[in-house]
């Protein structure tokens, strides 16, 4: 494959091992676009990432994970909302308190997040489990 301009197209897919939570996180984080997205092209896009992800969920039997699924999904829910009420009030420069308690909210609730995540990883003895780490914390 070559991204030299001319060149002719090709698909390009990349494997990369991930950790258990991080596949579920992907999965819920689809779900979610899949229900606000409308526009087909997108729409296709998504459906066809979240089909593949669901397969290797099932795959590595990963079915049974329900509370902490609809838990993640709950989350990913909030910081869509979150970041979608930030883009507003940035676009209409408004810097005032809520946007202090949004950006706020962003960073704690992708604190709960990343616990729900390892939660995830130790619960099924995910090979990887990932690591955050921040200033003050």
């Amino acid at each position: 494959m070559s991204a030299l301009p001319g060149a002719s197209p090709a698909t390009l897919e990349i494997r990369a091992p991930i950790s258990a939570g991080e596949l579920i996180d992907k999965i819920t984080i689809l779900q979610i676009k899949a229900e606000r997205i409308s526009e087909g092209s997108k729409l296709a896009n998504v459906e066809r990432e979240l089909a593949e992800l669901n397969a290797l969920r099932i795959h590595h039997r990963l079915d049974g994970l329900d509370v902490l699924t609809a838990d993640l999904r709950t989350v990913n829910e909030t910081l869509w909302e979150v970041e979608d009420e930030l883009r507003l009030l940035e676009v209409e420069q408004r810097f005032d308190d809520r946007f202090i308690a949004l950006a706020r909210a962003v960073y704690q609730t992708n604190d709960r997040r990343a616990a729900l995540k390892k939660e995830i990883n130790l619960l099924v003895g995910s090979a990887i489990v990932e690591e955050k780490s921040y200033a003050g914390t």
